[in-house]
């Protein structure tokens, strides 16, 4: 039955008094044949705008994702092509450690630290090289994540690195952490990790520093605390005291500059670590997220300023969701435990506990109170403070290994094995308290 047919009046209907119903009846004749409904006639059908306005946004709505889906593709493939893609599995060695634990990621996270150019030459220091170098370890079950930073000024002894033709770099005893770049770039210091960690490096990432510039201002600014005015005018900075956002050339002042705190490289790296855990939870945000042209300003900046073995940005975009599925809370960063060098005035050196760190990260475990203690979350304020999801890590434990590389004591490759028993029970985590108001001081941090 037909609509018209179930609103005509109903066979055997009494007609009103009168002519009405003659009237009505001619009104129905004199509509054209096709307009009467069913037997009796019966109603004109009614327009129905609203399915044509339906009919009209389906087919923008189709049109749109068409456009949209080559837009996609398009995009990627210029994403895929801002990467500056090298293997460098072939100046790594054949003596590279053996992986312990199965399913967890360690990236390799170096600054391309070049000074040339206007604006560049922001610390005083001379050269190039990479001034940053941080070991990211991503757990098996990625439940919680890890930055242990290494100091540029670390004295270590470097073993052999090679040269893209196979030419041998000569080890050097006592040399500084950073001149491994200098010398043999980011492979060198891929196999320096390698050899003196005993962790394999399942992926590397180098940043340039103008190119971490644009993707803080992709993201509109990182928001610090800045606990006193800073006027360098040797080198033209000035941040006032206070927490707000900051972008631009003020943005990479503020990571680079050593005329803040104490001055000491250590404590600029704590100042990196906040900087960068607060660009995460900026990054990671809904405000950043819920935004397409913010997001995908950042991801141009991002794929624009790297250099990787990573294959395409697919591979990328998967790590990035495993660090945005964890949740901040679970997210630290940490610096090498070390002392100030007595043989070498000004440089650092690794305490005995640095072992301990590199078996948590070589077992897949949490860092354990004695770390987190000294430890900066990307969850919390830029202040210290805990921020409104904040809180301790819950405690549980990841994917844990129960055995570790061991090879012949003193080999190459073998790393820093020292088979003791380090305390990193699974869930040590209870109560971290994070940097002290002192520590955060002498790192010119609120």
């Amino acid at each position: 039955m037909t609509q018209d047919e179930r609103i005509r009046p109903m066979v055997g209907e009494q007609s009103p008094p009168g002519g009405a119903r003659r009237v009505a009846t001619s009104r129905a004749e004199r509509r054209p044949k096709s307009a009467r409904g069913g037997r009796g006639g019966g109603r004109r059908k009614a327009p129905q705008p609203g399915k044509v306005v339906f009919k009209v946004i389906l087919s923008s709505l189709l049109a749109l994702g068409l456009a949209t889906g080559v837009g996609v593709v398009l995009l990627y493939n210029n994403w895929n092509g801002n990467l500056d893609r090298e293997n460098l599995s072939a100046q790594l060695g054949t003596d590279r450690p053996e992986k312990v634990a199965t399913g967890p990621m360690n990236i390799l996270v170096m600054g391309d630290d070049t000074r040339s150019g206007k604006g560049n030459d922001i610390d005083g220091e001379g050269g190039g090289g990479s001034d940053t170098t941080i070991l990211f370890h991503l757990s098996a079950d990625r439940k919680f994540a890890y930055g242990i930073s290494i100091p540029r000024d670390t004295v270590i002894d470097r073993p052999e690195c090679y040269k893209k033709g196979g030419a041998v770099i000569p080890a050097q005893a006592a040399a500084q952490w950073n001149a491994a770049y200098a010398v043999g770039g980011p492979a060198c210091t891929i196999r320096q990790v390698e050899q003196l960690t005993g962790i394999r490096v399942d992926n590397y990432i180098v940043v340039d520093f103008n190119g971490f510039k644009d993707m803080v201002d992709a993201l509109g600014g990182v928001e610090v605390c800045i606990p006193e005015d800073i006027e360098d005018e040797e080198h033209g900075i000035t941040l006032k005291a206070g927490t707000r956002e900051i972008k631009g050339q003020q943005a990479l002042s503020y990571v680079r500059v050593r005329h803040i705190g104490d001055g000491t490289d250590p404590q600029r790296i704590k100042r990196q670590q906040a900087f960068m855990a607060s660009m995460i939870s900026k990054a990671v945000g809904a405000d950043t997220l819920a935004q397409p042209v913010k997001l995908t300003k950042f991801i141009n900046a991002t794929t624009s300023s790297l250099k990787t073995d990573f294959e395409n940005i697919a591979q990328l975009a998967d790590i990035a969701a495993s660090f945005n599925g964890i949740g901040l809370d679970n997210i630290s960063f940490v610096t090498t435990p070390w002392v100030y060098s007595t043989a070498q005035p000004g440089r650092v050196e690794w305490t005995s506990e640095v072992r301990k760190l590199w078996r948590l990260a070589r077992t897949d475990r949490r860092l354990t109170k004695e770390f987190l203690g000294d430890s900066i979350s990307a969850g919390e304020n830029t202040d210290g403070s805990s921020s409104a999801s904040g809180g301790a890590s819950s405690g549980t434990t990841g994917t844990t290994g129960s055995t570790e590389s061991t090879g012949t004591p003193g080999s190459p490759g073998t790393g820093a094995t020292d088979g003791a028993t380090d305390g990193a029970t699974d869930g040590a985590t209870a109560d971290p308290q994070g940097m002290s108001d002192d520590a955060r001081a002498r790192a010119g941090l609120c």
